[in-house]
């Protein structure tokens, strides 16, 4: 089995975030949401991975090889962002010899049987029921759970039943030849090479595919999606820190993940909230946030808020002499 995980996007709707940082390394419940993934399959035995860049790709690229350095990994550069399927072929001769393998967006964490994935012997993608599935790609399976059609964000969808951005592909030959078709013909959907009309093909030649729903799945391209999966990790038994230095005069609402050499001073953290390593943090109020790497925050209440890496936020002190039946607001 070999792992695809294409992170070459440009990451658009988490701007400014994305200006100078992959989506994929923005940290979730105190790690990186790639880091995350790679952890989810290298627990299912996965143990060989192609990453797909291109925007930023040098830092997914230090981040990967520094964290995991015995990972067995290959990179590979798309140079024009023309879709997942178009993403795909860029693999090609990377995957021409698997004998199955994996494709994983690389910014989706999903809450789905992995394992039960591996071992079934047929092609599977994963799927869920959503209420706007006319956003996503769209399939339509028999009363089985086998694929009948597949449709890239259709305008009137026949179906709920959203692709979550799992697929294992067992006829890789047969993928990489329909989406080289589509290429050498043009045949574009929203303009780009889709990897669900490559899909498609291969039905239509005959492969079987089935589906399995997943219990959780979050599309981390959204400031609400992003904090609302740090909330839901750091839920988990296995993501908060347990084990917290002496934080001068600061309460600690659990849960939450504080980095490594992180100075927090007169404030409350928690709950829900993500700080990276080297921060400080001197009177200030924070839950239900991201706070990136070596930064600065001092005298600000923060809630439902995404701090990038090097950032400083700071707000104002008040001296008040308050008499009665006084009302003051400062918004």
């Amino acid at each position: 089995m070999k792992a695809v995980i294409p992170v070459a996007g440009a990451g658009t709707r988490l701007r400014p975030h994305t200006y100078t940082q992959p989506k994929t390394l923005i940290p979730v419940a105190g790690k990186p949401i790639i880091g995350i993934i790679i952890d989810q399959l290298k627990a299912v035995g996965v143990d060989d991975f192609v990453f797909i860049i291109g925007h930023l790709g040098e830092k997914i690229r230090d981040y990967i090889t520094n964290s995991y350095p015995d990972l067995n990994c290959e990179f590979v550069h798309q140079y024009e962002r023309l879709g997942i399927g178009h993403a795909i072929w860029s693999a090609r001769e990377e995957l021409k010899d698997a004998d199955e393998i994996m494709i994983i967006l690389g910014d989706s964490i999903i809450d789905g049987d992995f394992k039960a994935l591996l071992e079934d012997p047929h092609s599977m993608i994963m799927i869920k029921k959503v209420s706007t599935p006319g956003t996503f790609g769209v399939v339509e399976t028999d009363d089985q759970g086998i694929i009948t059609n597949i449709v890239e964000k259709p305008k009137i969808p026949k179906s709920n039943l959203a692709v979550v951005g799992v697929y294992k592909i067992k006829e890789v030959e047969k993928l990489i030849n329909a989406i080289q078709y589509n290429i050498d013909h043009e045949l574009k959907t929203l303009d780009e090479y889709q990897l669900t009309d490559a899909i498609m093909a291969i039905i239509n030649d005959g492969v079987r595919i089935g589906t399995m729903r997943v219990d959780n799945w979050f599309d981390c391209g959204k400031k609400e999606i992003l904090l609302n999966t740090n909330r839901m990790l750091l839920e988990k038994a296995t993501y908060p820190t347990d084990d917290f230095p002496a934080y001068f005069n600061s309460i600690i609402i659990h849960p939450v993940s504080i980095g490594t050499n992180c100075d927090i001073q007169n404030s409350v953290i928690g709950p829900h909230v993500t700080i990276s390593d080297n921060v400080v943090i001197h009177s200030a109020i924070i839950k239900n946030s991201i706070i990136g790497d070596y930064a600065k925050i001092e005298d600000i209440v923060l809630d439902d808020s995404i701090v990038g890496n090097d950032a400083a936020v700071k707000g104002f002190n008040q001296s008040l002499n308050i008499g009665d039946n006084t009302e003051i607001d400062f918004s």
